[in-house]
């Protein structure tokens, strides 16, 4: 009777013991705390790293960064439930890949992104750019309308009143101050182009990756809100404890430090300059 008293007694220690490791791996509304979080590889993989994964180990999470090479699986394992959320994509190119692909997909909130920059290996300045000058741009409909807006900004070219900001292209280019000859490529043989052309306008992303300084552009861009990179997760888990407690880490005073000391150059979304 003893031996089958002292049975029992351990069954229900390990019982228990079992019941409390198992409530350590679930949040307080029975969602896992152990979660995988997708960006490319780079400054925003790195910003996982160093700005997020730390405020969400704090919370209690255990998160592994996966790392991608490219801009289609990201979107893919976090549909397909390989991933809890990802950062690596600006609003119309999740819009877009969503539509496609018959996913849904919303964000998060909005990050400190690396802006498109004029690059030049021959000028100093703006005002230094000579009449007739070549200038690299991107070959994609996208990001060509970002380069037509920075090269506005710097007063450069002057665009039709009426054209979209967001569609813009050199049919809708009126006044070309300079006389610049724009040379369409493909964005990530941008950075390179600096060594052949006497401009080039390099998106953020390809920038860093060829270990460019931002600050070292004469130019660099007036990022609108729908370019910057976001936090991303199906649309189902919008209301999830992570998403709150994602959004929560971003907005913290820790996260914004991190960004000034380690990210130099990236333009803050609209949210944390008002």
């Amino acid at each position: 009777m003893k031996k089958w008293i002292l049975f029992l007694a351990m069954a229900m220690t390990v019982s228990l013991l079992a019941a409390c490791g198992g409530e350590e791996a679930v949040g307080t509304e029975g969602e896992s705390k152990e979660i995988t979080i997708g960006a490319t590889a780079g400054p925003y993989s790195d910003m996982v790293t160093k700005a997020i994964k730390p405020g969400l180990e704090a919370k209690g999470y255990t998160v592994e960064v996966k790392e991608f090479s490219d801009y289609i699986q990201p979107n893919n394992a976090l549909a397909e439930g390989d991933l809890d959320a990802n950062l690596f994509q600006h609003k119309i190119y999740m819009e877009t890949f969503a539509e496609q692909n018959g996913l849904e997909l919303s964000e998060v909130i909005v990050v400190p992104t690396a802006p498109m920059g004029i690059y030049s290996n021959k000028f100093t300045s703006i005002d230094a750019i000579e009449e007739g000058s070549s200038i690299a741009i991107p070959n994609d409909p996208t990001n060509a309308a970002r380069s037509f807006q920075i090269l506005q900004d710097a007063k450069l070219i002057t665009l039709n009143s009426d054209s979209d900001p967001l569609t813009v292209s050199e049919k809708d280019v009126q006044d070309n101050v300079k006389k610049l000859k724009f040379q369409p490529i493909e964005a990530a043989q941008l950075p390179r182009a600096v060594e052949s052309t006497d401009l080039s306008a390099v998106p953020g992303n390809f920038a860093l990756a060829a270990k460019m300084d931002l600050l070292d552009a004469l130019q660099l861009e007036a990022m609108p809100d729908q370019y910057r990179n976001r936090v991303v997760m199906n649309t189902a888990d919008l209301d999830s404890q992570l998403a709150k407690d994602i959004k929560e880490v971003v907005e913290s005073a820790e996260f914004e430090e991190i960004i000034d000391e380690e990210f130099k150059g990236f333009g803050k979304p609209e949210w944390m300059t008002e």
